[in-house]
């Protein structure tokens, strides 16, 4: 999306890193005295008929002009680049023999070193991504065998197509909602691809860090040189806080989608 509020001639010094232009990050930006802020999540996702600070999107672009910190978004942008958003998940997870998982460059499946099983997976997802107080949800048998792997950072339940063509074993993504996810394990007959929902903030926020790095590496001596700063913001955008009533049951107890597995 690109460049959003900002002087195209203001000097760069410090650079903050957020996955969502949030009023406390946008706080954290000021206090830190960044020059530019750079999210993955758009500010104005949507259109709007007014930025008055009667709402929290015109409080958001009345604190970024006043504080004169740029809004660059990557949104889309490190969704298909490469190493991008599901690049580094795939990374984070181990998966070698990585190859888009469409035409687009969207997701990424690749192999892991050795089968495991979809619990002692999803054991290995749990800890490789940020804890967030929703945890991970996870549909399939838990003793199937899972090898080859399709990840989508972010919103995924539209790739179910592109999932089974791959010949993924099971498919780590977040937002997964209950119609999509229902007919996609109807049409699996509650075999594979099984599904992992594994968060949207856990499944993109560990782009930051690499983006980070490969920012100061393009910018190289001319980093150097000006003493330009860059780090990832401090504050987590996860909007859920807690959760109660969860099943709090045994994979091997708990009730297979429709279908059955064995």
């Amino acid at each position: 999306m690109g460049l959003v509020t900002g002087d195209l001639d203001q000097p760069v010094r410090r650079i903050l890193l957020a996955l969502d232009p949030t009023l406390a990050v946008i706080d954290e930006a000021r206090e830190w005295g960044a020059d530019v802020l750079v999210t993955h999540h758009p500010l104005l996702l949507r259109g709007v008929h007014s930025v008055a600070t009667t709402s929290a999107k015109g409080s958001s672009v009345t604190a970024l002009v006043r504080a004169g910190v740029a809004l660059w978004v990557g949104h889309t942008n490190a969704d298909v680049a490469e190493p991008g958003v599901s690049t580094v998940l795939a990374n984070a997870l181990g998966l070698t023999d990585q190859r888009p998982l469409s035409g687009e460059n969207a997701g990424r499946v690749g192999d892991l070193a050795a089968p495991v099983s979809l619990a002692e997976f999803a054991d290995a997802v749990a800890a490789a991504l940020p804890a967030t107080a929703g945890g991970i949800r996870v549909s399939g048998d838990p003793e199937g065998t899972v090898r080859t792997v399709a990840v989508m950072g972010g919103t995924g339940d539209d790739r179910f197509d592109d999932v089974r063509a791959s010949g993924a074993d099971v498919y780590v993504t977040a937002d997964l909602r209950h119609h999509p996810v229902l007919e996609a394990r109807e049409e699996a007959r509650g075999g594979r691809p099984y599904l992992i929902d594994a968060g949207h903030w856990a499944t993109e926020s560990l782009w930051l860090e690499s983006c980070r790095e490969r920012l100061l590496a393009t910018l190289g001596e001319l980093a150097a040189a000006t003493r330009v700063e860059a780090r990832v913001s401090t504050q987590r955008t996860e909007p859920w806080t807690f959760v109660v009533g969860a099943n709090a049951a045994q994979p091997d107890r708990a009730v297979p989608p429709t279908g059955g597995v064995s």
